[in-house]
């Protein structure tokens, strides 16, 4: 779901990262008005269960690939405000260090996973819990959540060849009408992509009241137990490895003209994605030189976990100590 380099016209690029402009500046003010320095030093922790998420690749026949996000997670535990900051600077530093998702789609990005997707999710578990149990009411918003953020992305992709194209009628950008790109990209979030965010969003939530049972009392969580599901999710990281092939919409520019749909490949590459902005990352695809591929998976992890912790640990300090915040409730 993280849309590259290039697949966005940079004008669309410009809109969804003016439009995000005010949205993270709401998302600073509340998490400063409603998280205690504490608090926003564990959000930290928390926002790196989204970055490891995000790196589990999960496979679908026909070579594409998908993963879960944990915005709905975040939103539950924290609000949406909250998780909307945690999960734009997970994206963040995918981007920046990592080549994942798009530096000028990083506001594309962050709309549809870490605004569209914790804000409707956290509605419609609100929606839910006075009706169903908790755990259930927390499955659906999460599987809900990541298929909105899709259509979503795939609704940015097929708007593309129909805004901006060549003398020749080629596509300058993303080439896949809304035709293609929605039916192609919810296939995989509809079934195992959005099944994935579900069970990961109940399985933290359901460790969570295990080791904090003061959880579903107090509503806000701790740091109990948070540091070693980290380490274990760090560990098993390159399980992300095991998924053969690419998430559809993320292939390289000299994949793309072979790509095939309707029968026939697409036969050229976008002038837009081959001459486009570009920015060598640190780290491209996770990967570290001179290490295997399992190795520099596990280190890429550990950098990008102590990146997030470290950002929010600058974010706490910042925070003055007062004692009259009052206790968060969670919508857990």
């Amino acid at each position: 779901m993280h849309i590259p380099e290039n697949y966005l016209s940079p004008s669309t690029c410009a809109v969804f990262g003016a439009a995000m402009m005010p949205v993270w500046w709401m998302a600073v003010k509340k998490v400063k008005e409603e998280l205690p320095r504490e608090k926003i030093s564990l959000l930290g922790a928390f926002a790196s269960f989204s970055f490891l998420a995000m790196m589990f690749n999960l496979p679908l026949p026909g070579g594409t690939t998908g993963h879960a996000v944990g915005s709905v997670l975040l939103s539950i535990l924290f609000g949406p405000w909250a998780a909307c900051l945690a999960v734009s600077l997970a994206l963040f530093v995918q981007a920046l260090f990592f080549g994942d998702g798009g530096l000028l789609a990083f506001g594309a990005n962050a709309f549809n996973m870490a605004f569209l997707m914790p804000f409707g999710g956290a509605l419609l578990y609100r929606a839910l819990r006075s009706l169903l149990p908790p755990m259930a009411a927390a499955g659906i918003a999460a599987y809900v959540g990541l298929n909105l953020a899709a259509l979503m992305a795939a609704i940015e992709f097929g708007l593309q060849p129909l805004l901006f194209t060549d003398g020749v009628g080629h596509a300058l950008y993303a080439p896949y009408p809304l035709s293609i790109s929605i039916p192609a990209m919810m296939v995989g979030h509809l079934t195992l992509f959005g099944l994935a965010e579900a069970l990961f969003t109940c399985g933290v939530l359901a460790f969570l009241a295990r080791v904090q049972p003061e959880l579903s009392e107090k509503g806000t969580a701790s740091s109990r137990g948070v540091w070693p599901l980290i380490g274990a999710l760090i560990a098993l990281s390159p399980l992300g490895l095991l998924a053969a092939g690419t998430a559809w919409g993320e292939w390289s520019p000299e994949e793309i003209a072979e790509q095939t749909f309707s029968g026939a490949p697409l036969g050229y590459t976008p002038t837009g994605m081959e001459a486009g902005f570009s920015l060598e990352a640190l780290f491209p695809d996770y990967a570290l030189e001179g290490l295997s591929e399992p190795t520099g998976y596990v280190l890429s992890a550990c950098i990008g976990t102590a990146l997030l912790v470290l950002l929010f640990k600058v974010l706490s300090s910042l925070q003055p100590k007062r004692a009259d915040y009052g206790t968060h409730r969670s919508e857990a």
